[in-house]
C-alpha cells in the first residue's frame, strides 16, 4: 500500500466518527474488511514470491528478464510465464498478442475494413496484465530508478531490447522520444 493511502486509512481511523451507532459501525466493518483485504493480499504476494524462487531456472531467467520492461514488475512477469509458458512457441509478437486477444477486432465483407476495439476474445488474465503494462507506456521514455535496479545483473543485449521496445512503446502511445 503506498504511503499517501496508509496515511489517507490513518486519517479516517482517526478523525472520522459518526453519531450514529450504524454508521460508525458500518466504518468500522469497512475498515476491518480493507485491512483483511490487505494482509491477504500481502500473503499472496509472498506465495507467488516463493513460487517464482522455486520455479525452474528458464522460467526464473524468464521472469527476470520481462521485468526489464517498464510496467511490467515481478508480478506482471510471473502472470505472464504462468499464463503463456514457453514465449518462445509463438513466432513473433503478433502471434502473442492474438493469444492474448489484445488486439483489434475486424468485420471485412469485399473491400470495406472495419476495425474496433480490443477483442474480447484471448486469454483474459495474460490481457488484463498486458493493458495495465501499456498504460506505463504513456509516460516520456525516461529510465526511473525502479527500473535501473530491475536491470541490474541483466545480459547487456537484454537491458538494449528493453531501451528499444521502451521508445517505440513510448512513441506509439503518443508521448513521443
Amino acid at each position: 500500500m503506498k504511503a499517501s493511502s496508509q496515511r489517507h486509512l490513518d486519517w479516517i481511523r482517526c478523525e472520522v466518527k459518526f453519531d450514529l451507532f450504524a454508521q460508525q459501525a458500518t466504518l468500522e466493518d469497512y475498515l476491518a474488511e480493507v485491512d483483511h483485504i490487505g494482509q491477504r493480499i500481502a500473503r499472496l504476494e509472498k506465495r507467488i514470491d516463493e513460487a517464482v524462487e522455486d520455479a525452474p531456472a528458464t522460467m526464473k531467467a524468464v521472469v527476470s528478464v520481462l521485468q526489464a520492461i517498464r510496467g511490467i514488475a515481478k508480478m506482471s512477469a510471473a502472470i505472464i510465464v504462468a499464463e503463456v509458458g514457453r514465449l518462445s512457441r509463438f513466432p513473433n509478437a503478433r502471434h502473442l498478442m492474438g493469444y492474448s486477444g489484445a488486439v483489434s477486432s475486424e468485420n471485412s465483407s469485399g473491400d470495406r475494413t472495419w476495425r474496433g476495439g480490443i477483442t474480447k476474445t484471448g486469454n483474459a488474465h495474460l490481457k488484463r496484465v498486458l493493458v495495465e503494462a501499456t498504460w506505463c507506456q504513456r509516460h516520456s521514455p525516461g529510465l526511473t530508478r525502479t527500473l535501473r535496479e530491475r536491470e541490474k545483473g541483466l545480459p547487456a543485449a537484454v537491458v538494449e531490447i528493453a531501451a528499444k521496445a521502451l521508445h517505440r512503446l513510448s512513441a506509439r502511445c503518443g508521448t513521443g522520444i
